[in-house]
């Protein structure tokens, strides 16, 4: 059985250390595996603390005596115990102990108090000792005798002395610093002739319970007569000297005198016969003079002060002897670097860790004493942490800032143990500590826009673009995924238009652009990282749609029913330069791809007819005679401005009649007739003319007070085309392209299909038109885009344009 003693002396819980000392008190030589107490229970901690939180025991020697038990809480006897060992001749031995545990990171003061056993006898350092005694020696006369020594302490140790029966010694029995020291005291002369030698025993018998005891033999011999033994002028000689004291170095002189002549009276001085090996490597002494000098280097921390005994003999036949004793204090000198231990592994530490958190313990050791084993830490200057001192020459590592793992990844610390020597002396221990990634930075793109342009009916399937993000966070926390937000495109899924590899960030066309239904939409792609919680960032792709000539041209002018010609009428007198029809085709594409020309591919009498390559007018090459047929064919083609040019063809048959009245056109050549006939139609003309311009005025109002009302309600814009030849509107998309001259060279028509029912064309003739009647058509889904205007007449000269949101009007003033 042992006892058990738990004494709390403090509890702080600062800086996540709790500053605690439990203690326990033992016998030493217990069983390996002995229970000591319950650790866990003393220290607060539940058991199934004890295996998550890793409780261990660390020990500042390098044996591990104990060790914990997981399962139960126990702190358990690891190794044999041997208090003599540990502590020596100390009266108190106390093993100082460190309990850890982890998450958070604690630690706690635990001291052993080793109590001594009597498991050692004592022990004469010689099994024999011889005495040589005068014959003459007066009784009274005191011999020391070797004292007995035994390793344990308090009443283990050595407690009495017992000499075995004679009739001319007894024991005597004095202390000296606190031990027993035996001595032999003559009783009764000695007569060499009638016992020359004296066979005595000294048996020491310690405290213990059961005592144990040592004996050794001692042997007198009586010698003849020198009755004068050698005296030292001090029975102790005492010196102080620094542990750095060079080898060589004289510290003091011992000096005995003997009252005798001659050889009896000469002295030689030498080490008691039992002084330890230790001292005598460490010292010397010069047998003629006394001078004891320094043989090996001391040491402070080993031993502090050394005492032995000097010998003074004489040379005579019968040599007497005559001891003192010497004691050597050793002075401490700064020679030992401070150290710094680490008495836990440094934690990782996560960069977004509260200031404060523990990351390791620390420990400063220096064997010297006072001021040179006084042992402060440093840490250098510009880093986020501190040092905090716990218990004595215990420091936690603490968090001081703000981590951020993107900065510094890994510290490097060095820290500085320097003592308060004169010198001072120092050292250096490097720590690393990992900072452990936090998912504190979203991803973010290459670019703050990303634009793209692509061709029109491109390969369903083909790579639009790829963005990229990047991520400063490691691991999972800076793998990125892509995703495209739920955008809509003319009321549509974004990714029914594209997708993206959520890997890479590629993104792909789901089917071909058509530039004429779509020219441009915007996608919102998002970049998530795997971080917990995980962060985004989106990024805006405009998607730019070119044109390809994919569009022939269309005839709108003159309308063709069922892919049948158009059939015209002109009169037999039409002068040269008379305007037959015109020819009106437009171009789905945008650009240059819907630019068109005219050309007359074929003619009955090529000679008769021409067509404006920008215009599309047909007017006649010179005047029509009677020779000429009644029935003329023109084949017009039309063909875009595109790299791969397309083209497209209409019919036109001309019914050249008698009887027709001349057209309005030719009207300049025929007032310089001098003629009744003149005369009248000038008249009439000039009727016709008001007429229609009345009229014209008529329809100009309406279509005012009309375009003002679809302006209020639909935020439509008229333009004519005297403001200006090449015009655009974004809000309509419509664009229009003007000759220099003023004829139209192409109308582009950029928002939405071509074929949208909501569209109208309406034709309006100025009174200078040939004819005066006015058609409106309404096409239908079902038809071509040639399909859905009918222009009222072939003699269209230039027009001025109007345009709403669902109109398209076609007016000639």
């Amino acid at each position: 059985m042992f006892l058990h003693l738990r004494t709390v002396i403090f509890l702080s819980l600062m800086w996540n250390i709790t500053e605690a000392q439990t203690r326990y008190s033992i016998p030493e030589e217990m069983n390996v595996g002995s229970v000591v107490g319950n650790l866990a229970k003393d220290l607060g901690l539940e058991i199934s603390e004890v295996y998550d939180r890793e409780l261990r025991i660390d020990s500042e020697g390098g044996k591990q005596y104990f060790t914990v038990d997981l399962a139960k809480g126990e702190l358990i006897v690891n190794e044999r115990i041997d208090r003599e060992s540990l502590c020596g001749q100390s009266a108190g031995c106390l093993l100082p102990l460190e309990a850890i545990v982890e998450n958070p990171l604690q630690m706690h003061r635990v001291e052993i108090e080793i109590n001594d056993i009597n498991d050692n006898s004592p022990v004469f350092q010689s099994n024999q000792n011889v005495l040589s005694v005068a014959e003459s020696t007066v009784p009274g006369v005191k011999f020391r005798l070797d004292s007995a020594q035994d390793p344990d302490v308090g009443s283990n140790t050595v407690r009495s002395y017992t000499l075995s029966k004679n009739e001319h010694f007894t024991l005597n029995i004095k202390t000296k610093d606190g031990n027993k020291v035996p001595e032999l005291v003559l009783d009764k002369t000695l007569d060499r002739e009638q016992i020359a030698t004296h066979t005595l025993y000294l048996t020491a018998v310690d405290g213990g319970n059961p005592a144990r005891s040592g004996t050794t033999e001692i042997i007198v011999r009586v010698l003849d007569q020198n009755d004068n033994a050698p005296t030292f002028e001090k029975s102790i000689y005492d010196a102080k000297l620094l542990e750095n004291t060079q080898v060589g170095t004289i510290i003091l002189t011992v000096k005995a005198l003997d009252q005798d002549e001659g050889v009896n009276g000469e002295i030689l001085y030498s080490f008691e016969p039992h002084t330890s090996e230790l001292i005598q490597n460490l010292f010397s002494i010069d047998s003629e003079t006394g001078e004891i000098a320094v043989r090996g280097k001391l040491d402070f921390e080993t031993s502090g002060v050394h005492k032995f005994d000097i010998l003074a003999t004489d040379k005579g036949t019968l040599t007497m002897q005559g001891m003192c004793t010497v004691e050597i204090y050793v002075i401490d000198v700064n020679d030992n670097v401070p150290e710094v231990i680490l008495k836990s592994k440094p934690n990782p530490v996560r960069e977004d860790a509260p200031i404060g958190t523990v990351v390791a313990l620390l420990r400063a050791k220096d064997l010297d004493s006072g001021d040179n084993g006084k042992v402060s830490l440093t840490l250098p200057t510009g880093i986020p942490f501190k040092l905090k001192q716990s218990t004595t020459n215990n420091y936690a590592l603490l968090t001081d800032l703000a981590l951020d793992r993107e900065s510094n990844a890994e510290y490097r610390i060095e820290i500085v143990a320097e003592d308060s020597g004169t010198p001072p002396l120092s050292s250096r221990q490097i720590i690393t500590v990992r900072v452990l990634d936090v998912n504190d930075n979203p991803p973010v793109f290459s670019q703050l826009l990303y634009t793209v342009y692509v061709k029109e009916n491109g390969t369903p399937g083909s790579i639009l673009c790829s963005v990229t993000a990047s991520d400063p966070d490691t691991g999972e926390n800076s793998k990125i995924s892509y995703s495209i937000l739920d955008t809509k495109v003319q009321d549509v899924s974004a990714s029914s238009y594209v997708y993206i590899n959520s890997d890479n960030g590629s993104i792909y066309s789901m089917h071909s652009f058509d530039y004429e239904k779509l020219k441009v939409f915007q996608i919102k792609v998002q970049a998530k990282d795997h971080g917990s919680p995980s962060l985004s960032s989106n990024v805006t792709v405009h998607v730019f749609i070119l044109d390809q000539n994919d569009n022939a041209p269309s005839v709108i002018y003159p309308f063709a029913v069922m892919g049948s010609v158009s059939h015209q009428k002109m009169p037999r007198f039409s002068k040269a330069g008379h305007l037959v029809t015109k020819v009106t085709a437009v171009d789905a594409d945008s650009g240059h791809n819907a630019w068109v020309s005219y050309r007359l591919a074929e003619a009955t009498d090529a000679s008769l007819f021409s067509v404006n390559l920008y215009t599309g007018e047909v007017r006649t090459k010179r005047a029509v005679s009677e020779q000429d047929d009644s029935s003329q064919r023109l084949l017009i083609e039309i063909k875009d401005n595109g790299e791969l040019v397309q083209s497209t063809t209409v019919t036109v048959n001309i019914l050249v009649e008698d009887g027709l009245h001349e057209p309005i056109s030719d009207f300049h050549f025929k007032t310089s007739e001098p003629s009744k006939r003149n005369s009248k139609i000038t008249f009439y003309l000039i009727v016709s003319l008001a007429s229609v311009s009345v009229l014209s005025l008529l329809t100009f109002l309406i279509l005012v007070v009309k375009c003002a009302k679809n302006s209020r309600s639909n935020s439509s814009c008229c333009i004519r085309r005297a403001d200006s030849d090449g015009y655009k509107n974004p809000n309509r998309n419509l664009q229009i392209q003007l000759n220099s001259d003023g004829p139209i060279k192409y109308v582009e028509v950029l928002g939405g299909d071509m074929l949208s029912q909501s569209q109208s064309f309406r034709s309006c003739m100025s009174p200078m038109s040939e004819f005066s009647d006015f058609t409106m058509v309404k096409p239908s889904s079902t038809t071509d885009f040639k399909d859905m205007i009918n222009v009222l007449d072939a003699s269209l000269p230039d027009s001025a344009w109007t345009f709403e949101s669902q109109q398209v009007r076609f007016c000639k003033f």
